[in-house]
């Protein structure tokens, strides 16, 4: 876990437990007790009575701090600290250093994942408390629950990341889980608008819920999820709905209509919505949800595929078998490097292509090379190849 500490004063360790703040990047206060400092050496550990910003030490006791926080020594220097970020931010003017709010770790989105079960249901929560605890260590570990069929997914950035977690449950908490196979965290997108309407018409309870809904789907250019609302909707009936109908949308917008993945680059504008009085917030985000979903049908559709930033490194003598193997995973080589007596490649490689690269790398260069990869952006995928994993699936 890595937490950062940050005051003109260092933090000094008394007798008696001291309390400190932990300013959390979501801007909530927290208090935590800290009950020894203790400064690591390899495989032991100093206990000293102070630290000052900027050293890395260990600490005891903290229970709600998660990687990337900004710990600071009393209430009045995190109150300091947020009111000058705050005008920071509003004068869009450059922080000096007396004025620094460190804005924690970014994570990328993680771009594998797989179900992950207990042994057996009365570990179930013994499981999710695992997972809780190392989620507060590793921000880029996520778990969801999949609505269809209520199993856990467990999300990664990687082969070895999903390994490593899985092994941590076995060791650390006495786990012997179950997980899925590893699937890649794929997005869709349409490529023409589309509109649709639906109407839903149940009786529950004697009581009556009715809504018709017409919506239109847009692709994007700009990124991102846009939600509109045409200038003929009543504005009562959008005060007393607008929430409802948001759910609705943001319910579709996690399941595509060609792999079911999370939509991306998808515009709604919601044209019309007529809702019969005492009719439930459910229903009408169950009504939205199955429009959009109507429309998404309709509309031409792309699936949208994680490219990986990748940097190798090598000796000069492996370059060209590097080279032709990137070939072959559709990688897109953009500079190659000179670094002391290696090659470095630059390129941007599919992840689907990259399942099994290190041990295939090692392989290749009789174990000498080693590379990074990273997150670049999601980029559509060909005509072919998308069939070609429609298919795989079973899905066309």
């Amino acid at each position: 876990m890595f937490a950062t500490l940050i005051d003109k004063l260092c933090i000094k360790h008394t007798p008696e437990l001291i309390q400190n703040l932990i300013l959390r990047i979501e801007n909530n206060q927290s208090k935590e007790r800290m009950s020894r400092l203790l400064l690591p050496f390899a495989d032991q550990q100093v206990e000293i009575s102070s630290l000052s910003a900027g050293n890395i030490a260990l600490t005891v006791g903290l229970k709600q701090t998660a990687t990337g926080d900004t710990i600071v020594s009393s209430k009045s220097a995190a109150a300091a600290a947020s009111r000058r970020a705050i005008r920071a931010e509003e004068k869009k003017e450059k922080k000096s250093e007396e004025d620094l709010v460190l804005a924690g770790v970014e994570i990328p989105e993680p771009v594998f994942f797989c179900t992950i079960e207990p042994p057996s249901v009365a570990k179930q929560t013994d499981l999710e408390n695992a997972l809780k605890c190392l989620q507060l260590e590793d921000p880029s570990l996520k778990v969801r629950i999949d609505p269809d069929s209520g199993q856990m997914i467990l999300c990664g950035m990687g082969e070895l990341h999903i390994e490593i977690i899985h092994d941590r449950i076995r060791r650390e908490y006495g786990l012997e889980t179950y997980l899925g196979p590893l699937q890649i965290a794929y997005r869709e997108t349409i490529l023409s608008a589309s509109q649709a309407s639906e109407t839903l018409d149940r009786t529950i309870n004697d009581n009556r819920h009715q809504v018709t809904a017409e919506v239109e789907v847009t692709p994007l250019t700009d990124g991102g999820l846009v939600i509109k609302y045409a200038d003929s909707l009543r504005q009562s009936l959008l005060n007393d709905y607008k929430e409802a109908i948001a759910n609705g949308i943001h319910s579709a917008y996690l399941t595509g209509p060609l792999l079911g993945s999370p939509l991306l680059d998808v515009g709604v504008t919601v044209h019309s919505i007529n809702i019969l009085a005492g009719t439930s917030a459910t229903m009408v985000s169950a009504c939205v949800s199955r429009c959009i979903q109507k429309a998404l049908k309709k509309a031409d559709k792309q699936i949208l595929e994680p490219l990986m930033r990748v940097e190798i490194t090598m000796g000069e003598e492996y370059l060209g078998s590097v080279l032709g193997d990137l070939a072959k995973r559709r990688g897109n080589v953009q500079e190659i490097q000179s670094r002391f007596d290696n090659k470095v490649i630059l390129a941007f490689v599919p992840l689907a292509e990259l399942m099994g690269y290190s041990t295939d790398l090692r392989t290749l260069t009789s174990g000498s090379a080693t590379f990074t990869l990273e997150l670049a952006n999601y980029e559509g995928m060909d005509p072919q190849d998308q069939n070609t994993l429609l298919k795989k699936k079973g899905l066309l």
